[in-house]
């Protein structure tokens, strides 16, 4: 294609061919599904029409537009004939010999919105008529005159061909995509793995909703916190903010399908997916892959109590980049008010995190499905009674349930968290009946303060549940009171920790492998009472003398003063790094 008014070497025009149209590629550097569209410069490059020598006359903006089909045709109302999208090739006999006729054949046809007009001259043009290609600049259609007689069945054939292979590309993309949600969900995932995985092949977000518009979970296309990323909840945040109708402020483009199943909303919809374009363009092998996603999100769904877990889930993974400050505080409020939270106005924050392990005896972290959804149900029944607002979530890879506890006054937090600690361990004891007589869950509750103060908050309260060992004296483990055994658990894999264990105690260790009694007991109880013996007699039910006999032992073993408050502060480090050290 030689571009227009370019002379040739004679001065005539000299024809070239069509530049290549590189599509557009994906973040990964792989061709993107838009690319992979049929497009009007793409035509021109197949051999077919390069044998005519095309040259483009007109509407140079749109040769990107997409071919559906082509159509070959010489009458004048060949475009009632037409749906759109169709590469129309003439030898221009339908045209029209005047003016006029020639205006209206042009806009007719940009009106049925073709992909483009393609005339051979020779038959009937010499040189397209000046009203042609005036017509089709001023409507922006693509106008393409061949120099050189071509089959058009050729043309039609290989053009065909080309969509037809197109689409079946897509539908092996797709496939892929099912294809690896299937294989997420085989390996013990679920509806957010799956939402992942939709939202990397689109590179948007992605949501999942019930019914009635309240958002269930939200997926990005990339890790969070990536540079550049908009957070999903910032996204619908703003959807929901022009949203009035079932799809009211939703971009244009944006994929939105029905999940079926259970008939608990409008005709049976049990939830639906929303896609909205807001990264970049959506491809129809996006939709074609939606399609096969909402199938798979129907199966997972049709389990009893799928959406409330869901939700706990999602609302989990926002307390949980809101500990590893992928969340601005400024923008928390905002995104928690979306996930259903309204702490009260000049309250504080109070965070809570409960570790549990689920009863089964293998992959106790990730526990049955079901399970987990009981858990979210009863522990959603548990708080409402607490009387203040609670933001819920779960982290189902770590057995942990982190919460967020609206305070109308930072003076409340002990009654409140007595509350809610009651609360999160009878939610547990009606979910999972079967754990009846085992260690009861650990329940931390942290500093109340505001939401700058949160994400730390619960990052350390997170820690402290892992790191808390023996009674707490209430339902809950000040954290406050846990820093010692948050401190050594950080060190837990450092070799040091265990060097200083068995430097400090361990004569006595190796002493009750094979000896009875054993001691440690005894010093345990001695440092809580600070060496008061008389009150370690009375709790270890032991006469003064035996009680002097057993220290006096443990002193021999370690060579150590246990009346020097050095010693005494080594010992208490080392009997509770024991319980941290590997």
């Amino acid at each position: 294609m030689q571009p227009q008014g370019t002379p040739g070497p004679a001065g005539s025009p000299a024809p070239q061919e069509p530049p290549s149209a590189p599509g557009p590629r994906d973040p990964a550097g792989g061709p993107d599904a838009r690319g992979t569209t049929i497009t009007v410069a793409r035509v021109l490059e197949l051999p077919a029409l390069r044998r005519g020598l095309p040259e483009v006359v007109a509407g140079h903006d749109g040769l990107g537009r997409p071919v559906r089909w082509v159509h070959a045709g010489e009458v004048p109302n060949i475009a009632s004939l037409l749906k759109g999208g169709e590469l129309l090739l003439t030898t221009g006999i339908g045209v029209g010999p005047r003016p006029a006729d020639q205006r209206s054949f042009v806009r007719t046809l940009a009106q049925r919105e073709i992909a483009a007009l393609v005339v051979e001259l020779g038959s009937r043009f010499t040189a397209l008529p000046a009203a042609v290609v005036d017509t089709a600049r001023s409507v922006g259609l693509p106008l393409v005159q061949l120099r050189r007689e071509v089959p058009f069945v050729t043309v039609t054939e290989e053009v065909h061909t080309e969509i037809v292979n197109e689409h079946y590309a897509l539908l092996r993309r797709a496939e892929e995509v099912h294809r690896r949600c299937t294989r997420a969900l085989l390996d013990g995932g679920g509806v957010p793995e799956i939402l992942r995985l939709f939202a990397a092949f689109a590179g948007n977000p992605v949501f999942l909703e019930t019914p009635d518009g309240q958002l269930l979970y939200a997926a990005g296309p990339g890790p969070a916190g990536r540079p550049g990323a908009a957070d999903p909840l910032q996204v619908w945040e703003g959807l929901l903010a022009q949203r009035e109708g079932r799809h009211a402020g939703l971009p244009a483009g944006s994929v939105v399908m029905d999940v079926p199943g259970g008939g608990r909303g409008p005709g049976g919809v049990r939830a639906r997916l929303t896609v909205p374009p807001v990264a970049g363009p959506l491809a129809p092998v996006h939709r074609i892959a939606a399609e096969r996603a909402v199938d798979l999100l129907a199966v997972v769904l049709l389990q009893a109590r799928q959406e409330e877990e869901l939700a706990a889930r999602g609302r989990g993974d926002f307390l949980t980049d809101l500990a590893e400050e992928r969340i601005e505080a400024a923008d928390a409020p905002a995104q928690a008010r979306v996930l259903g939270f309204r702490p009260p106005p000049g309250g504080a924050l109070l965070p809570v995190v409960m570790r549990v392990v689920p009863p089964v005896a293998a992959g106790a972290a990730a526990g049955p499905r079901e399970g987990w959804a009981a858990l979210a149900h009863a522990l959603r029944e548990e708080l409402t009674g607490t009387g203040v607002p609670v933001l819920l979530g779960m982290r189902l890879p770590e057995g942990r349930v982190p919460l967020l506890v609206g305070l109308r006054d930072p003076a409340e937090r002990g009654a409140v968290a007595d509350r809610v600690a009651a609360a999160l361990r009878a939610g547990v004891a009606r979910a999972w009946p079967e754990r009846a007589g085992s260690r009861p869950p650990t329940v931390v509750v942290g500093v109340a303060g505001d939401w700058e103060a949160a994400g730390p908050e619960l990052r350390h309260a997170a820690e402290a549940a892992c790191a808390a060992h023996g009674p707490a004296g209430r339902p809950w483990h000040d954290v406050r009171r846990t820093e010692v055994d948050v401190l050594l658990w950080r060190l837990r894999e450092h070799g040091d920790l265990a060097a200083f264990v068995d430097r400090v105690i361990g004569p006595l260790i190796e002493h009750d492998r094979t000896a009875r009694p054993p001691l440690i007991p005894t010093l345990e109880t001695y440092l809580a009472h600070a060496g008061r013996k008389a009150e370690t007699a009375r709790e270890l039910h032991l006469n003064r003398q035996t009680l002097y006999d057993r220290l006096a032992r443990i002193a021999r073993l370690l060579g150590s003063d246990l009346d020097d408050p050095q010693t005494a502060l080594a010992l208490g480090l080392a009997l509770q790094a024991r319980r941290h050290a590997r």
